[in-house]
């Protein structure tokens, strides 16, 4: 069977749980991800076969999207700014906006970390797509990463040998934490901070599948972690050290708030690229 027949058939089979341009996506991420094939590589090849074999993996690939499974777990690994990423259900799928975290971070401190023992701690890593990222595009750093999940920094250890970098991995719980032990130049953390009440808006492939450990906090006290790492920032950075955040579009101003009244300065406010409050920077 021509891949381009299959396609019709992949499409069609998922039109009843997803949208058409979605189910579209899936499938030429499935082909890149099994045949090294991008869209372009179909269009100049319409005649392109596929085997009994390779059917079938599709078909086992199509089931499993039948049933909400997200398609990064069901390929195992995902992009994140230009790297490749290992990611099961014990860690959260990176996304779009984490990623123009990264980017921020990375213009302002890629020339800056020329000096020496630029150090940089990445709090709640998960997949370690932060840290990694950091690692891989800021010269002369070292990264120092912590999460509570051990499984999930068995994930991120793996995806710092996938892509040739060195982080130092620490089992820790940052609620439980009183002191760093050390200064450093950035503290990044994208934190659990997606409130009950707003459960209403998660999609159901990402309730029923992602961690729910690195997603949500309690409607009585959302800004628990913003509290902490802020706390511990202010004690740990060095000066003119930067702390930069991951945070929850409706609390934008409330996070502000609590970082300023904590002590660290010069915070800045930024919006996604669908235009929702997402990312603060600020210094001690």
């Amino acid at each position: 069977m021509k891949i381009k027949e299959y396609k019709v058939n992949f499409i069609e089979s998922l039109i009843p749980f997803y949208d058409e341009m979605e189910a579209e996506s899936f499938f030429y991420l499935v082909l890149e991800n099994k045949h090294q094939l991008r869209r372009i590589d179909l269009a100049l090849d319409i005649k392109k076969e596929i085997s009994e074999v390779e059917i079938l993996n599709w078909n086992a690939i199509l089931e499993k999207l039948k049933t909400q499974i997200p398609i990064q777990y069901i390929l195992g690994t995902t992009p994140f700014y230009g790297l490749e990423f290992i990611v099961d259900e014990n860690v959260l799928i990176p996304r779009p906006e984490t990623e123009e975290l990264v980017d921020w971070i990375v213009k302002l401190n890629c020339n800056l970390s020329k000096k020496k023992n630029f150090k940089i701690l990445d709090i709640g890593t998960g997949s370690g797509c932060i840290a990694i990222s950091l690692a891989k595009n800021i010269t002369n750093s070292e990264v120092f990463a912590v999460d509570v999940s051990e499984k999930a920094l068995a994930v991120a250890e793996k995806n710092a040998a996938l892509n040739n970098v060195s982080v130092t991995f620490i089992h820790k719980n940052i609620l439980e934490t009183t002191d760093l032990n050390q200064k450093f130049d950035i503290i990044v953390s994208n934190p659990p901070y997606v409130r009950n009440i707003e459960k209403s808006e998660i999609n159901l492939n990402v309730l029923d599948n992602e961690p729910h450990l690195a997603l949500f906090v309690s409607d009585n006290d959302p800004l628990i972690f913003y509290k902490k790492i802020a706390e511990l920032a202010a004690a740990n950075l060095n000066p003119k050290g930067q702390l930069f955040l991951e945070i929850n579009q409706y609390l934008g101003n409330e996070t502000q708030e609590l970082l300023e009244s904590i002590g660290l300065k010069n915070s800045e406010l930024r919006k996604d690229i669908y235009g929702n409050d997402r990312m603060i920077a600020c210094n001690f």
